[in-house]
């Protein structure tokens, strides 16, 4: 019954003054909001960035030319030391199930009277299975074309929609690359964005031998994709892919690797230990607003216990003990700040919503962070309400009796 006396004269005492209680709780109001903000668009991008890699496949190597950064060991993928020979000999290894070699190139696609500059992806048969990816119209190419280095191509939607805009499949039809003629034999299904923003649509894949006669002139890949039969033997591959390219590459033991080796399975946790670290980083930089506005309640819980020195007085005069004050004072910051606190959750799930909407960036909302946010609005308010409680609770009687 005391605790409901206290909460409906701290509620009163809110509506008295609804615009200082307002400008009190503003600060802890968007300290919650900021939080909430900050925390779903963190959970958002590591719960995008884990979902893209995890489409690429959980038991894939990238392996690309060159072995580091620097002056003298060349940065990633900027030297050639990587060809479609030691893709073919890193497929014979026991535990490997698919190997992908990729070669990208900018070209000029057109289509009748639709010009369109895409990406050219020559790799082999297999890449489809390596990186999960549907065919929506057609076929992918086969070993066979890889073979014989056929003119055909697999579109990605984008680039079928911008070189097709009459609706039609772009199965059967002729796109020009490069002054070049292809036969269209299949579309792809959407992929969406990949890694860093990328359109993966828009691409046209054809088989690599192709790209190598007739765009490179060179038997040099520029990634390698190596699926092993599992996750479970993945650093067995890798041990095994980079043992194979130090021998076929006749490199010493005192010699780097020319070659890197990307395991996704430890990018993935990479990213996710990354965007993590960020996501707490944002929080707490949010959460600066809650002691801002806990040192606002503080302040007015002064004022307060100031101008109700007479009331204080009144009531320990007809047998209010000093923990009654104090239990009251401290309800009274509480309220403050779990009002604000609630205000605040409403204004941060309103927030994450919009920047998921108009920004396109993802952002998840989990109880745990609402949780967090309200309850450490709750130990604000009574951290910060616990020196003025005290000092009221404490008041000499007599004096507050004889304050004007």
């Amino acid at each position: 019954m005391k605790l409901r006396a206290a909460l409906a004269v701290a509620w009163r005492g809110l509506l008295a003054n609804k615009m200082r209680s307002l400008l009190t709780m503003l600060g802890i109001i968007i300290g919650v909001a900021a939080v909430i903000v900050m925390i779903s668009i963190g959970q958002g991008a590591t719960a995008q960035v884990t979902e893209r890699i995890a489409r690429m496949g959980s038991n894939i190597l990238m392996v690309r030319p060159g072995a580091g950064f620097g002056p003298v060991r060349g940065a990633a993928g900027a030297v050639e030391s990587l060809t479609l020979d030691d893709a073919t000999a890193i497929s014979a290894l026991p535990l490997v199930r698919n190997v992908a070699p990729e070669l990208n190139r900018q070209v000029t696609a057109t289509a009748g009277s639709q010009t369109w500059t895409t990406t050219v992806k020559g790799t082999s048969a297999s890449y489809p299975e390596i990186r999960n990816l549907a065919v929506a119209a057609g076929s992918f190419f086969t070993a066979e074309d890889t073979e014989q280095a056929a003119l055909v191509a697999v579109l990605g939607p984008t680039v079928e929609a911008n070189l097709f805009p009459d609706g039609a499949s772009a199965v059967g039809r002729t796109i020009t690359l490069n002054n070049l003629k292809f036969t269209v034999i299949g579309v792809l299904a959407p992929q969406g964005s990949g890694m860093g923003g990328q359109d993966q649509d828009d691409m046209v894949y054809i088989p690599i031998t192709t790209a190598q006669r007739r765009f490179t002139g060179r038997q040099n890949v520029q990634v390698i994709n190596v699926q092993a039969r599992d996750a479970e033997s993945l650093n067995t591959v890798q041990d095994e892919v980079a043992a194979l390219l130090r021998q076929r590459h006749r490199l010493s033991s005192q010699q780097a690797d020319d070659f890197n080796i990307q395991n996704m399975t430890a990018i993935m946790e990479t990213v996710a230990d990354t965007t993590k670290t960020m996501t707490l980083l944002l929080a707490g930089v949010a959460a600066v607003s809650l002691l801002v506005g806990g040192i606002g309640i503080m302040n007015i819980m002064l004022v307060s216990v100031t101008e109700r020195t007479r009331e204080i007085g009144i009531r320990m005069a007809v047998g209010a003990t000093s923990g009654a004050i104090l239990t009251q004072f401290l309800i009274e910051a509480l309220v403050l700040s779990l009002v604000g606190g609630v205000i605040g959750m409403l204004a941060g799930l309103t927030g994450s919503r919009l920047v998921a909407v108009l920004a396109g960036w993802p952002a998840v909302i989990s109880p745990a962070s609402i949780l967090l946010a309200i309850g450490f609005s709750a130990l604000v308010g009574i951290f910060f309400g616990y020196y003025p409680a005290r000092k009221a609770a404490t008041s000499n009687p007599i004096e507050a009796l004889r304050y004007e």
